[in-house]
């Protein structure tokens, strides 16, 4: 037994004070003298014993009284099993990631969550709660009691690491309760590795009670036709065999069409055709898994003319005015002697054909023109010096030119899944009819081949920017060394390699993924674009380039939808944000994963072993039971005892 306040025991020596009043209150009898001695002597001893006893059981109770009543200001208490915890800091890590839309035993896995939360923490108990979107510091149940009802699901998936650097950002002297509550979905062992030895941590893990789940991947066109555009809507399922799916197709809110779809496999892509004009809506299906996954949000802007240039000479790059077509394509070329440095930043796709140097101006320029969005295609000269296309080439990422080799190869590897070639063909093709090359040079690149070599060497290859694409041939593909420009290869290859894809491919960003975003504006030094729809508005990070805007949106919108840029009131382009798609498969939780963490069923349960083990049994009320009984006790005594 130990005291929280052990100086009172001093007051034990005032127990003296009843002893000695007892032993010197010396109380005389008076003796009277009867006739009849035998009787009152009989009497006189009786009483006198009678007398005896009862002081010295009074004085047993006020000592009694007086020791409880001593014992209990000193509040004795048995000391808790985990008394050094009791003083811990505590941690509510709360996964609200769109996974924990699956529904459990009691419904939705956060709402049931956050109901727990609500129940059974104590009004007294102080935490800090971190989700997904949002921290509390240093708070209690009743403070945020309304912000845990109006939790919305994040578009930001569950990231221990991130919750674990917060917690650990916390310095303090006492150490920490962590309860973390997640469904586990995409936790792998590494990111438990940033769990702290030290910390005591619990991990409660709900599970969903049906894991079946379709989700809408991705929208993309499948084939550009004269007034249509042929779309693919990319579909994923997950977990056992699922029904037939309904799935419908709006543009502007308006259904544009609708079918069943069933699955035979693990994917399915279902093609819709639109008309090729401006299209802002988006596809829908109905499942009974997660919904947030169950609609993506896309626009695609009506095809405008797109500004190319090839410099080189004129005889070379007569092939290239029969692919750019003048119904989709500006296309102008110029000698490199006549050219007009001012009018490359105008330009939507450069060719740099068989130049036989590239000066440092044009190199500049060129590296600027890519920055800003812009696809460059480069074709080598023969004559070109290795030297000057390898400190060109560099600065767009790690490609280098080896020496020219001088024997026949033939282009036969097509990678059918690389953007260039995506919609060109229905089906892989063995028979083709592949182009040759009379002298080409070696390429050492960690960038994958579009178009290789027999021996697996690399025909053309890009190097990729979050922007925009630099192209590049490992060979002159004039006539006299390459019969390239008479393959079927040479229309869609030129012809995709120039498009860009914000202007005339599916625009649907992902909320999260700081993809940047280009849009044509002349803004003053003062102006701003802004992103709005009917129920949000934000304004993006923005940088001025020239005649264009470069977006950046970090983790807005909050809400996938489709939206529109504004410069002020003016309308520029549409624009589709979605979640990522990262959720979607409930499979992906690992029951085995946490074997070696504290796994609990409830919060409750948290608080009820806190309760048990933290906190010192308290035994002072007994004492003062104790005095009161010893009261009446004295009391009974006065009154019965003679």
């Amino acid at each position: 037994m130990q005291f929280k306040h052990p100086e009172i025991l001093y007051f034990l020596f005032l127990l003296v004070i009843p002893i000695l009043v007892h032993l010197f209150q010396l109380r005389r009898f008076k003796k009277e003298y009867f006739t009849n001695v035998r009787f009152l002597k009989e009497l006189s001893i009786q009483t006198r014993k009678s007398s005896k006893l009862k002081k010295w059981l009074l004085l047993a109770t006020r000592l009694l009284i007086l020791a409880a009543v001593i014992f209990a200001f000193a509040q004795p208490f048995f000391a808790a099993k985990d008394n050094k915890s009791s003083a811990n800091e505590m941690y509510i890590v709360l996964d609200n990631s769109f996974s924990m839309q699956a529904k459990g035993q009691k419904g939705e896995l956060l709402k049931r969550a956050v109901q727990e939360l609500l129940e059974n923490t104590p009004e007294h108990q102080n935490f800090s709660l971190i989700t997904n979107s949002e921290t509390f510091w240093n708070t209690d149940i009743k403070s945020i009691q309304k912000e845990l009802q109006n939790l919305k699901y994040s578009a930001s998936p569950f990231l221990l690491e991130s919750a674990m650097a917060k917690i650990k950002s916390r310095k303090s002297p006492f150490n920490k309760d962590v309860v973390v509550i997640t469904d586990a979905i995409g936790l792998e062992p590494k990111h438990l590795k940033s769990v702290d030895s030290t910390f005591n941590t619990y991990f409660i893990t709900p599970k969903a009670e049906q894991k079946n789940n379709v989700s809408i991947d991705s929208v993309f066109i499948h084939q550009t036709l004269e007034d249509f555009y042929e779309i693919g809507v990319k579909l994923s399922a997950y977990g056992e065999k699922t029904n037939d799916l309904p799935i419908a197709l709006y543009n502007q809110n308006k259904l544009i069409a609708k079918t069943l779809t069933k699955f035979e496999g693990k994917i399915k892509t279902i093609n819709f055709t639109i008309p090729k004009k401006d299209f802002h809506g988006y596809v829908t299906i109905s499942d009974n898994g997660l919904t947030y996954d169950n609609i993506l949000y896309f626009s695609i802007s009506k095809p405008e003319k797109i500004n190319a240039i090839s410099i080189g000479a004129p005889e070379k790059s007569d092939f290239l005015s029969r692919i750019y077509t003048s119904e989709e394509f500006n296309y102008n070329n110029s000698a490199l002697a006549s050219l007009d440095y001012n009018s490359l930043d105008k330009q939507h796709a450069i060719v740099l054909n068989e130049l036989p140097e590239i000066p440092q101006a044009l190199q500049t320029t060129l590296k600027s023109f890519v920055q800003k969005g812009g696809n460059l295609i480069v074709i080598p000269s023969a004559e070109n010096p290795v030297s000057n296309i390898n400190s060109f080439l560099s600065n767009f990422g790690k490609i280098q030119f080896g020496s020219i080799q001088n024997n026949e190869k033939l282009v036969t590897e097509i990678s059918f899944q690389h953007p260039l070639f995506r919609s060109v063909f229905e089906k892989k093709i063995d028979n083709f009819q592949y182009p040759n090359t009379k002298t080409s040079f070696a390429i050492n690149s960690s960038n994958a081949s579009i178009l290789g070599y027999e021996d697996h060497s690399i025909f053309l290859t890009s190097l990729q920017n979050q922007l925009s694409s630099v192209y590049v041939f490992s060979a002159p593909i004039n006539k006299t060394n390459s019969n390239f420009q008479n393959s079927p290869l040479i229309v869609p290859t030129f012809y995709n390699m120039a498009q860009n894809s914000q202007k005339t491919g599916v625009v649907a960003l992902t909320i999260g993924n700081n993809q940047p975003f280009l849009v044509d504006a002349k803004l003053s030094k003062d102006e701003i674009v802004n992103i709005k729809n009917p129920t949000e508005k934000f304004i993006p990070v923005q940088q001025l380039l020239n005649t264009k805007v470069k977006l950046t949106f970090n983790d807005y919108p909050e809400q996938a939808g489709n939206y529109g840029i504004f410069k002020q009131d003016q309308f520029l382009k549409n624009i589709s944000f979605n979640y990522n798609r990262t959720e979607g498969n409930l499979a992906l939780a690992d029951d085995n994963i946490l074997n070696d963490y504290k796994v609990i069923d409830s919060i409750e349960t948290v608080f009820n072993t806190f309760q048990t083990d933290r906190t010192n049994n308290e035994i002072w009320k007994w004492f003062v039971i104790l005095t009161l009984l010893f009261l009446v006790t004295e009391v009974f005594i006065q009154k019965f005892v003679k």
